[in-house]
C-alpha cells in the first residue's frame, strides 16, 4: 500500500506540474448532516456475518485552504462520523435475550492535498491524494476488532455552475482499489449560492453520499459494508 501511495503521489506531481493554481486565497468551512442507511457484513478469517443495521443521522465537518502559490497543493481536512448498530439477519431470541448483535464505529478523518487543474468560473476540476485516517471498532458479543490505518486514496472533485441561477452541481470522492481492499467514499449533489459578495459566500447543499468498504484482512478485519443516503449542508467561503 505504501508503494501505491508513492506511485500515486508521483503521478500527481507529473500531471500537476503545469497546472494553474487558484488565483484567490480562500478559506472554506462546511458542515453536513447525513441520513445514513447501513448494510453489510463483517467477521474474522473471512467468515462474514450479515447484519440488519439501524439507520442513523451522521455528521461531516470540513475545512479547506486554497492559495495562489504554484506547485504547492491546496489542503482540505474533513471528519466523518459512521456509527451504527444492528442484529444478525438470522438472529434468534433465547430466554428473551438476542443471541447476536453488532456495533460499529468507522469514523475517520481525511487529510487531502490537491491541485486545481481547471477553473474558469463555470467549471472546475480538482485532483489530489487523500490520507484517510481510519480509527474504527467492530464489536459483537464474541469479538472486538479494531481498525487503525492511514489509507492513501485518490481524490477528485468537480463543480459545474448554471449561469444566472446561483445553482451548481458538484461531485467529490476518494477512491482506492488495491490487493483485495476496495474503498469508495463519494458524494454528488446540487448547491445554491445563498450569499455571494466580496466578504463572504454562503452556499446551501443537498445530495446523495455513499461509503463502500470491502476489507480483506486489514488489521485482521474482514468486512463488506455500505453506507448511503441523502445529505444536506452549508458551506462558508471567506
Amino acid at each position: 500500500m505504501k508503494k501505491s501511495a508513492a506511485l500515486i503521489a508521483s503521478a500527481m506531481l507529473l500531471t500537476c506540474g503545469s497546472a494553474k493554481a487558484d488565483t484567490i486565497l480562500g478559506v472554506y468551512a462546511g458542515v453536513q448532516g447525513w441520513d445514513m442507511a447501513a448494510e453489510g457484513s463483517h467477521g474474522e478469517n473471512n467468515d462474514l456475518t450479515e447484519y440488519n443495521f439501524d439507520d442513523e443521522s451522521q455528521g461531516r465537518f470540513y475545512a479547506a485552504l486554497e492559495h495562489p502559490i504554484p506547485f504547492i497543493p491546496n489542503i482540505k481536512i474533513a471528519h466523518s462520523e459512521i456509527v451504527t448498530q444492528g442484529l444478525e439477519t438470522d438472529s434468534e431470541f433465547v430466554n428473551s435475550f438476542i443471541t447476536e448483535g453488532s456495533e460499529i464505529d468507522l469514523s475517520y478523518t481525511d487529510y487531502t492535498l490537491y491541485y486545481e487543474i481547471f477553473d474558469n468560473g463555470l467549471f472546475s476540476f480538482d485532483i489530489g491524494l487523500t490520507a484517510k485516517d481510519l480509527d474504527g471498532e467492530l464489536l459483537t458479543i464474541d469479538t472486538f476488532d479494531t481498525v487503525e490505518e492511514i489509507i492513501p486514496m485518490v481524490y477528485a472533485s468537480t463543480q459545474v455552475s448554471i449561469p444566472g441561477t446561483g445553482l451548481s452541481v458538484f461531485a467529490e470522492g476518494n477512491f482506492l482499489s488495491i490487493d483485495d481492499h476496495t474503498l469508495l467514499d463519494y458524494q454528488a449533489g446540487i448547491a445554491y449560492a445563498l450569499i455571494d459578495n466580496m466578504l463572504i459566500d454562503v452556499t446551501l447543499q443537498a445530495g446523495y453520499r455513499m461509503v463502500d468498504l470491502e476489507l480483506d484482512d486489514l488489521d485482521d478485519v474482514y468486512a463488506d459494508l455500505q453506507f448511503d443516503g441523502a445529505f444536506a449542508g452549508v458551506e462558508v467561503h471567506f
